[in-house]
């Protein structure tokens, strides 16, 4: 037989019968079907003779007209405006249809172009008031606090307004099957609380009628059912969908005569349009109900499911709202944390509490952090790998990891179940929750995989004739993950995606800024680079003189360009800005003059110079400082300077230069680079004044530092005379000294300024480890320092050097805020580029 061969004999074969279709009706009513034009009769059933006195042969073709009454069809004309709007089932109740006052409940709806009348005799329930039955019911339903209750009660309500024997509340499972969560029985019976039907019980197109249809009944399962005529119109049966009468399976009739029932009814509980479950009524005997109390038990269905959903929502809610809270608290957090995938990682303690789950996993950039009930590191790769081919762009629940990945057996005693939360397009990172195995015993009504055999209807499914107590356990499954948990987690797979995208642009607009900081930074040091370059090749060059010897010219050009560092490093003390011109003094008498620098009185307020200023300044006193020392005032034991300073009108800087006391004073005959530096400098570079005068009793010099560059000192008022403090006494230097360098010519350099000053031994070393050898060969009376050794510090040798008390001073180009181990923030600093003098000054001190 083929796949398609209809006679092949399966568990579909039930979902493929065309149970609406089956071109006849049950007895206890008849059917006719009408041109929905013309209203003409087009079909009727085989019993309308029963009720109309004429069959299906001489009521084909008539009007509606000939067989009703004129108030009758105005009636159903009335209610099938409603029924083809909402396109639902209407009714009527105790209609007259014929002429005779005859009364009849009527079911009217609109199938493709048909008209179908469905009536049946009505049954008079004298002080029956339906509507108040159901208000009561629902009342008591109320009532009630706990769900199982609810249920429990629902089920007694329904079976007291029906009369069947048995009513039960009957829940479907995430697999199809179906449990009875709730029961109402007469004495006697058997319970069936607590059974399982197999998904197989129900099929699938008898699940979808029952989302169209609210309520489904057979009075009496052993009525013979009752042709439709004609059974074809242009080749389609009578599409019986929404129809009361509609007959039944033959299969299903069996299943019912396999349990002992004699009749049926089904009312269906419905949540967010989707079947929930059903009441369903057995009567073990024929058993009919008025069509009005049907409606009564389909209006109290109605108002079960609403209020079972309305209870269920609250719970869910309550439940989601904490998970919102969590959830809002841990992306607020994370939006302001570390880039990327970091910030899960770090919080997935926090995201773990925003379901119902017994372990959580990450996984990012190829590797994983798990957290509780979950597979091992080895387990869990593979298990992304899988998942990462299935390209999923949405969240994945299941309940049974190795029914989708039968690898999910090895650890499914840990982790059975898993939500699966996409974190990346295409999915490549993810976070998953896991839910542990929950073993559990099932008790089925019957074998649900019983063998299927070929019956007395041929070529058809045979129900299974017992239903007796089969249990089975249930292993590798989890909790089912519900539709809430779903929700939960799609709402943080978003917000994660905003924050991690979030999180990826500000990186990118970092990345960004730093680059073009850098970039700005480099050009704007290689300009600074090549301005000091010019610079110190322009002092090299002016400095040329004939009559200088090559040791006199090294002491020149030295001297000017550590005039230079100093003034660099007091700018770049406070990140480029403004230096005191009164440090400037200070540094200059300090490093040059030694005990004479109390010499040199300043008088008048503290001002502060713009960089630029304050480098040609700089340059100026320098130069004024060495002349005096060699020349003038400074140049014998007995002259002093006075240096003024003060704000004219326009907030120019005024800075008068007075020598006294020294030896008669003889005007230049040569204009050398020092003096042009003296005159010129300020007026060129600044656009300032400068004058000086060669009297006998001592040089003369008045300059003018123009607004633009000076700044009053925060606080600054007009001082009396100040001195530079007096060096101490100038103790031996030491004989053998240790200098850490790692710039070669930097050492050499040193090495021979040492020597020269008388020093005995210099030893050099380049790196921590030579200099702690040349340490343990033989320790120095001093050591010279530099910080920065490459990729070490000299710290390590500071610390060693500390510990033998053997003194040492740090020697950097770095400025003021490099971070220092606190107990090494009280050495001297000498700052590069330095001197032999500035050396000897250090290890004096």
């Amino acid at each position: 037989m083929s796949e398609a061969d209809p006679t092949v004999v399966d568990l579909t074969n039930c979902d493929r019968e065309p149970i609406h279709l089956l071109g006849a009706i049950q007895p206890f009513g008849f059917l006719l079907g009408l041109d929905s034009t013309q209203w003409t009769i087009t079909r009727a059933s085989g019993n309308a003779v029963e009720w109309l006195g004429i069959g299906p042969a001489e009521l084909i073709g008539r009007p509606i007209e000939d067989v009703f009454t004129a108030d009758s069809i105005h009636l159903i004309r009335g209610h099938l405006q409603t029924a083809a709007f909402t396109n639902t089932v209407a009714r009527a109740f105790s209609v007259a249809l014929f002429a005779d006052g005859s009364r009849f409940d009527l079911a009217v709806h609109v199938v493709d172009d048909s008209i179908v009348i469905e009536s049946e005799p009505c049954v008079d329930e004298q002080g029956v008031n339906s509507g108040a039955l159901v208000r009561a019911m629902i009342a008591r339903l109320q009532q009630t606090s706990e769900l199982r209750t609810f249920y429990r009660v629902a089920a007694r309500e329904m079976r007291g307004l029906t009369g069947f024997d048995r009513v039960m509340v009957y829940r479907f499972d995430h697999d199809g099957s179906g449990e009875v969560i709730a029961e109402s029985a007469r004495g006697g019976l058997e319970s069936y609380l607590g059974l399982h039907y197999p998904a197989s019980d129900i099929p699938k197109q008898a699940r979808i009628l029952y989302e169209r249809n609210w309520l489904r009944i057979i009075p009496d399962i052993s009525a013979k059912p009752v042709a439709i005529e004609p059974g074809l119109i242009a080749g389609r049966p009578l599409d019986l969908s929404m129809s009361v009468l509609r007959s039944v399976s033959p299969i299903h009739i069996e299943y019912l005569q396999n349990m002992g029932v004699g009749a049926s009814m089904s009312v269906s509980i419905l949540r967010d349009g989707k079947l929930w479950g059903l009441f369903a009524c057995h009567h073990y005997g024929p058993h009919g109900i008025p069509f009005e109390r049907r409606t009564a038990a389909e209006l109290f269905g109605q108002m079960f499911s609403l209020l079972m959903e309305s209870r269920e929502r609250d719970s869910e809610a309550a439940y989601e709202a904490r998970a919102r809270k969590l959830h809002n608290q841990l992306v607020t957090v994370m939006a302001s944390e570390a880039t990327r995938f970091d910030s899960i990682v770090a919080h997935l303690d926090e995201i773990a509490d925003l379901l119902s789950c017994d372990g959580i996993g990450v996984w990012t950039g190829g590797s994983a952090t798990l957290q509780g009930m979950a597979p091992t590191q080895e387990q869990f790769a593979r298990l992304i790998d899988n998942l990462a081919r299935r390209d999923l762009s949405d969240v994945l629940a299941c309940h049974e990891i190795a029914a989708e990945y039968p690898p999910g057996r090895d650890f499914a005693d840990r982790a059975a179940g898993m939500l699966v939360v996409p974190l990346s397009r295409p999915a490549r990172d993810f976070l998953i929750f896991f839910r542990k195995e929950a073993a559990r015993s099932v008790n089925w009504a019957g074998d649900p995989s019983k063998p299927v055999v070929v019956g007395p209807l041929g070529a058809r499914l045979t129900p299974r004739k017992s239903f007796e107590l089969w249990r089975e356990t249930v292993s590798g499954q989890s909790v089912p993950w519900q539709a809430v948990d779903v929700r939960i987690a799609e709402s943080l797979r978003v917000s994660l995606l905003e924050v991690i995208l979030r999180l990826s642009d500000i990186t990118e607009v970092e990345r960004r800024r730093a680059q073009e900081r850098q970039e700005l930074l480099i050009a704007e040091l290689n300009h600074r680079v090549r301005n000091i370059l010019g610079l110190i090749r322009g002092v090299i060059s002016q400095s040329r003189d004939p009559s200088l010897s090559v040791d006199a010219f090294t002491d020149v050009v030295g001297g000017r360009i550590q005039a230079l560092a100093r003034a660099h490093d007091q700018i770049t003390a406070d990140n480029w800005g403004p230096a005191s011109f009164r440090g400037l003094v200070a540094a200059e008498a300090g490093a040059y003059l030694g005990g004479k620098a109390t010499r040199v009185r300043l008088s008048g307020p503290e001002m502060l110079l713009e960089p630029q200023g304050f480098t040609t300044l700089a340059l100026v006193v320098h130069e004024l400082m060495t002349n005096s020392a060699k020349y003038g005032a400074l140049s014998d034991s007995t002259g002093g300077i006075d240096i003024e300073t003060r704000l004219d009108a326009q907030r120019n800087l005024l800075i008068v230069w007075i020598e006294h006391g020294g030896p008669p004073v003889v005007p230049p005959t040569r204009r050398g680079f020092g003096s042009t530096v003296i005159e010129r400098s300020i007026p060129y570079d600044l656009k300032g004044e400068a004058a000086i005068d060669y009297e006998a009793t001592g040089v003369r010099a008045r300059f003018v530092v123009p607004a633009a560059y000076v700044r009053p000192a925060p606080g600054a008022l007009a001082e009396a005379p100040a001195e530079v403090s007096p060096d101490v006494g100038a103790p031996d230097l030491p004989k053998d000294i240790l200098v850490v360098e790692d710039n070669m010519i930097i050492a050499l350099d040193a090495e021979s300024s040492l020597l020269r000053a008388g020093i005995e031994t210099v030893r050099v070393a380049s790196s921590v480890a030579q200099a702690m050898r040349a340490i343990a060969t033989r320790p120095p009376d001093f050591a010279l320092l530099d910080i920065n050794l490459g990729r070490e510090t000299s710290f390590a040798v500071a610390e060693h050097l500390d510990s033998l008390r053997i003194p040492f001073v740090f020697t950097t180009g770095y400025g003021e805020d490099i971070a220092f181990p606190p107990k090494l923030l009280g050495v001297p600093r000498i700052r590069k580029p330095y001197t032999g003098d500035a050396l000897l000054m250090a290890m004096r001190r």
